[in-house]
């Protein structure tokens, strides 16, 4: 499948269960690069609209690029009430941006799957003077035993996890693709909480994962179940996250 389809039949489940961004991302771009709310943003990949909210909510206008069409519908829906919101049909290679238009690119959750040699090329035509970029990416916390089980159950039950994960992303690739600028790491707090159905949705959320069509999902959603029951408080399970954002001039 088209990695920019993959998610075509699960952004229900996306827009439901899949983190959102900590708040304190905004207060660490305005510190960081002076993010103000007249700056215009290009969130490239922006799905269904979980990253491009954040800086809508700080005043910003945000141009959401996403090649998937259900995804980008989704967003249109969600983010309605925002009239700075310009929902456009893109990828990170070709954006359908002006030159030089844009003061910060944002890519959430989304960097891994772009041709980043392509990619370069285009973030650096729609940038404009003193222009920044900001990768974001949520990593579950592996020191948690709750985490651990749930990254076994993932080795157990995913369909190509290893190859697409946000996780091949070395810093010398970050490093890379920043030259011949710097960039600076910051790490933030996120969690989520789910009952059962809220932990079932949040894992087949996951392209890599069997969906509910699969013939594998019956028995991922016994293993679902068992590891549910073995953490649980209370009814609740806990994601625990380090936000990871990467700063730096484009």
């Amino acid at each position: 499948m088209d990695f920019k389809q993959r998610f075509s039949s699960r952004v229900e489940n996306y827009i439901k269960y899949r983190p959102g961004y900590p708040e304190e991302i905004i207060a660490t771009l305005q510190l960081e690069i002076g993010l103000m709310p007249n700056d215009v943003v290009a969130d490239i990949g922006s799905g269904t609209g979980l990253s491009a909210k954040l800086f809508l909510e700080h005043g910003n206008t945000v141009y959401g690029v996403e090649p998937n069409e259900p995804m980008r519908k989704a967003a249109e829906g969600y983010l309605q009430e925002y009239t700075d919101f310009i929902s456009l049909h893109g990828n990170s290679e070709a954006t359908n941006l002006k030159d030089n238009s844009i003061d910060l690119i944002v890519c959430a959750q989304a960097f891994h799957w772009f041709d980043r040699a392509k990619t370069k090329q285009e973030f650096q035509r729609i940038a404009a003077a003193g222009a920044h970029l900001c990768l974001i990416w949520n990593d579950r916390k592996a020191r948690e035993p709750f985490q651990q089980a749930y990254e076994q159950l993932i080795q157990d039950f995913a369909i190509d996890y290893n190859e697409i994960s946000h996780r091949n992303i070395t810093s010398d690739i970050i490093s890379d693709f920043y030259a011949p600028h710097k960039f600076k790491k910051f790490v933030l707090d996120y969690e989520q909480h789910f009952n059962l159905e809220g932990l079932i949705g949040r894992i087949i959320s996951s392209s890599y994962m069997p969906n509910e069509d699969h013939p594998n999902f019956p028995q991922l959603k016994n293993a679902i179940v068992s590891l549910f029951n073995s953490y649980e408080q209370n009814g609740i399970v806990t994601f625990a996250y380090d936000t990871n954002l990467y700063i730096g001039s484009i």
